[in-house]
């Protein structure tokens, strides 16, 4: 089936190109389905990365990550969310990323994301009103139609935003997991604690 290796004080990061989000910014109907969620679903090219693949001579795809998207997923770990990774592709670089944040949970080589979510859901004991899934593209509509929280980047395809509870303001891989992951930490209450140790001032 797959191939498995393995009151806010301060704003939530949006980037250089756009204005903080804050509380209100969120609609209504996606705070209250942010507040539950206990697994985060990720798509990996055009979400964690920009779409775009690197050839070396040698024929091996190279792949480009983000510092802040990788940030926020430690962030959420950290505030008890499993965070999976879900790609269609085989890729060693998007493996040993994944390996160094820490993400146990990842799926490559997949024709049925969907599949994938039917077994978290059975060994996480989760509901699927508890699971995000974050995506760019047609090949993620099974899973996004069938999650309490479905969420395009900037950049999606139409139908990807269609069918999205909430389209990021960054596109995929240039910071869009983080804003999905900092709406986590908000949503729950968990933003203060998780970020205390760099917030609070110095003694």
């Amino acid at each position: 089936m797959s191939d498995c290796r393995g009151g806010f004080k301060t704003r939530p990061y949006r980037g250089p190109e756009e204005d903080n989000l804050t509380n209100q910014d969120y609609p209504a109907e996606v705070w209250q389905r942010a507040q539950p969620i206990r697994l985060l679903l990720l798509d990996v090219d055009g979400v964690l990365t920009d779409g775009r693949l690197y050839f070396d001579a040698k024929g091996e795809a190279l792949k480009v990550f983000h510092v802040l998207d990788g940030h926020g997923i430690k962030m959420v770990q950290q505030a008890g969310i499993e965070v999976a990774m879900l790609s269609g592709r085989r890729s060693d670089a998007a493996f040993h990323r994944a390996q160094e944040l820490g993400v146990h949970r990842f799926y490559e080589g997949l024709r049925d994301k969907l599949a994938v979510l039917q077994e978290l859901l059975a060994a996480l004991h989760l509901d699927p009103r508890q699971v995000a899934m974050v995506a760019d593209d047609l090949v993620d509509l099974p899973v996004m139609t069938r999650v309490g929280l479905a969420v395009a980047v900037a950049d999606a395809v139409p139908e990807v935003k269609a069918a999205a509870h909430w389209v990021t303001p960054l596109p995929g891989g240039r910071g869009a997991v983080r804003q999905v992951c900092d709406l986590l930490l908000q949503a729950q209450g968990q933003w203060d604690r998780i970020t205390g140790v760099w917030l609070e001032p110095g003694d």
